[in-house]
C-alpha cells in the first residue's frame, strides 16, 4: 500500500512510520524537518524484500503544494499531527482543509486523523460537571482547534476516520485497549501513544470505523 503521512516525526507518527515500513508499505511522509524522519527506527531490509520504501518531502502541513505533492499518488492518508498552541493555533483545521482538497484532486479516499476526545468532552455522559468546567478552558484553543479539524474533514465526502485519543502517555503499546464511539469508554482515561498508532494500522487494514470517531482508553 502507498501511504501518505503526515506527523511522522512525532510520537503517534513515528509509530505508524516503523509500522509502515516493517509492514513493506511505500510511505511518502512530509515533515519540516526531513533528518528528524531519520531517528524513526526502519526495517534493516527497507527498500528490499519485505522492507517499505520512504520518501521525504520538506514541508508544512499549511503549505497547500506541499501537502498535495505528498498525497499524490498514494492509496490513504494518515495524519499524526498534534496542536502547536500559541506559535499556530489553526494548524490541525488549515491542515485538514489541505488534506482534504489535496485526497480531493488526486482522488484518494482512505483518511484516518489523530483527534482528540477532550475536545468534545461537554457531550461526554460519563464525564463529571467539575471536568467538564475545568478542562476545556485550560486547552480552549487546541480544543478550538480539534473541533475545527473534525467540522472540515465531516463535511468532505471521504472516507474517513477520527481517532479521538484520551490522555496521551508514552508507555509501551499493550495491544489491549477499549474502543466506543464518540466518547471514552468508561473509566478509559488514558491510552500510549503506540496503541493509537496500534488502532490506526489495524482501522486501515480492516477499514473499519469509516465515517465515525472512535475514542481510545484503557
Amino acid at each position: 500500500m502507498k501511504i501518505a503521512l503526515l506527523g511522522g516525526s512525532g510520537r503517534i507518527g513515528g509509530h505508524l512510520l516503523s509500522w509502515a515500513l516493517e509492514s513493506g508499505h511505500e510511505v511518502q511522509a512530509l515533515a519540516r524537518d526531513p533528518q528528524a524522519l531519520a531517528t524513526v527506527r526502519q526495517p534493516a531490509a527497507a527498500g528490499g524484500p519485505g522492507g517499505g520504501s520512504l520518501v521525504t518531502t520538506a514541508g508544512d502541513a499549511l503549505d497547500a503544494s506541499a501537502v498535495a505533492a505528498v498525497i499524490r499518488g498514494t492509496d490513504a492518508v494518515l495524519s499524526a499531527l498534534g496542536p502547536r498552541g500559541a506559535k499556530s493555533p489553526d494548524l490541525l483545521a488549515g491542515a485538514a482543509r489541505n488534506i482534504t482538497a489535496g485526497m480531493a484532486q488526486a482522488g484518494v479516499r482512505r483518511l484516518i486523523c489523530v483527534s482528540a476526545a477532550g475536545a468534545f468532552i461537554q457531550g461526554d455522559p460519563d464525564t463529571g460537571a467539575l471536568t467538564k468546567a475545568i478542562l476545556p478552558r485550560i486547552f480552549a484553543r487546541p480544543f478550538a482547534d480539534t473541533r475545527q479539524m473534525e467540522a472540515v474533514i465531516r463535511a468532505s465526502d471521504l472516507d474517513w476516520t477520527l481517532v479521538r485519543a484520551t490522555r496521551l502517555v508514552n508507555t509501551a503499546g499493550t495491544g489491549r485497549y477499549r474502543v466506543r464511539p464518540d466518547y471514552p469508554p468508561p473509566r478509559g482515561r488514558k491510552i500510549a501513544r503506540a496503541d493509537v498508532a496500534d488502532f490506526i494500522e489495524r482501522a486501515l487494514l480492516d477499514d473499519d470505523w469509516v465515517h465515525a470517531a472512535p475514542s481510545l482508553g484503557y
